[in-house]
């Protein structure tokens, strides 16, 4: 099929349509991701299992996704992404189908961990899409529509889960990723258009059987400079914050304050849903500013001081002070990662960026990964205030790494 090429800096109106089907998939595989987290208070609070032992098995999807991130963003960079998103989702639903089948702690993480494996297809390759079918001056918007799909996600999973778990047991909460994901494998493979690649330059040869999809030798641009690598470490840095909160701000409200599930879920799908609009303008704003590293600098600082403010917080009577601190953190937790994905892609280039974004996503769930287990063991040695307090030095420590200027290879 053959794809007109728009000018530099025409947007083609099926960008639009390609984005929009982009962050319903990732959305669909966010949704089995974050199922375990929104499955603590029944195993914590109800079961009476260790917060430290929910907590790993709230990141087991996570550290699936670490296993095969770079496998999908290198498989998208060669075949496409069409097949790549729908094969993916469709797995994830297989796998969630076999977790309503057991209960048993060993086998329900093992799940999880090969859905989240799964569901990573959509994070490398839905990032493709927005390269490949929107000019520069529309990726930083287009970009931070695509990175709600995570909150959208989350949203989802916290307005449903709780309640359908205390229901009808972790068999029924699994039900809502397996309906999702199946949907959206079918529409994915029946209507994503992979983008319009370039022509190889003169004398390169494709892979031989690549067809239109494949990816011409193209120097590595992780040699050219240190940029993505102090992005890639920025990013890791940023996102133990966001995870904090996303796996423990549930469970510190029902058990700090005494929250119903139903309260405390409508403030996490609150504070996710202000995230997803903050994504939106800080993209479309650092298109206006031509800048996403400067912006990427401020998000870190503002980042360090809400999770100081949640920290001095968390432990005092104004829960409503303390709730609404909390939706303000999550928001700017989440306000980086739009802006660090459109400059690894910008970066990469459009016959690196699968890989690319698959590393860089491969760093920021390698630490997500040990949010879980690790922060649920900090909460149980020096409580919520103190280790809030704590994370909040993360994004301090991101600040010198941010790169003064960005990189853009067209």
């Amino acid at each position: 099929m053959t794809t007109a090429t728009a000018s530099p800096t025409e947007t083609p109106t099926r960008a639009w349509g390609m984005l929009g089907l982009g962050v319903l998939a990732q959305a669909s595989g966010t949704v089995l991701v974050s199922t375990p987290a929104f499955l603590i208070p029944l195993l914590h609070v109800d079961q009476g299992v260790p917060l430290a032992r929910a907590g790993l098995l709230a990141s087991a999807p996570t550290f699936g996704m670490v296993l095969m991130l770079v496998a999908w963003g290198a498989m998208a960079d060669r075949w496409g992404e069409r097949w790549v998103i729908a094969l993916g989702l469709a797995l994830t639903t297989v796998f969630a189908g076999l977790a309503m089948t057991t209960t048993h702690f060993g086998l329900l993480a093992a799940l999880f961990v090969l859905g989240g494996a799964s569901a990573a297809s959509t994070n490398a390759a839905s990032g493709r899409v927005v390269v490949g079918w929107f000019p520069k001056n529309r990726r930083g918007l287009a970009m931070g529509i695509r990175q709600i799909s995570q909150p959208i996600g989350v949203t989802i999973a916290a307005i449903a889960i709780p309640p359908l778990a205390s229901r009808f047991g972790i068999a029924g909460a699994l039900a809502l990723p397996v309906a999702l994901n199946l949907v959206l494998a079918g529409l994915c493979a029946l209507f994503i258009v992979n983008p319009p690649r370039p022509s190889a330059p003169h004398g390169e040869r494709q892979a031989p059987g690549a067809g239109a999809a494949s990816t011409p030798a193209h120097p590595n641009p992780y040699r050219r400079s240190w940029f993505l690598a102090r992005i890639h470490a920025v990013s890791v840095l940023l996102v133990i914050p966001q995870f904090t909160l996303s796996t423990f701000g549930l469970v510190w409200l029902i058990s700090g304050y005494g929250w119903s599930a139903g309260a405390a879920g409508a403030v996490i799908a609150g504070s996710q849903f202000v995230g997803a609009m903050g994504r939106i303008v800080i993209g479309s704003t650092s298109d206006r500013f031509d800048s996403r590293v400067g912006l990427l600098r401020l998000v870190a600082v503002a980042g360090a001081v809400c999770m100081g403010v949640l920290g001095l917080l968390a432990d005092t009577p104004w829960s409503g002070a303390a709730a609404a601190a909390f939706i303000v953190a999550t928001t700017i937790s989440v306000a980086d990662n739009g802006l660090a994905f459109t400059s690894v892609a910008e970066a990469a280039g459009t016959r690196w960026s699968g890989r690319a974004l698959g590393i860089q996503n491969t760093g920021q769930f390698v630490a997500a990964s040990a949010v879980g287990p690790g922060v649920g063991a900090l909460i149980a040695a020096v409580g919520y205030p103190l280790s809030f307090a704590l994370v909040a030095l993360t994004p301090v420590l991101a600040i010198p790494l941010v790169p003064r200027r960005d990189v853009v290879d067209e």
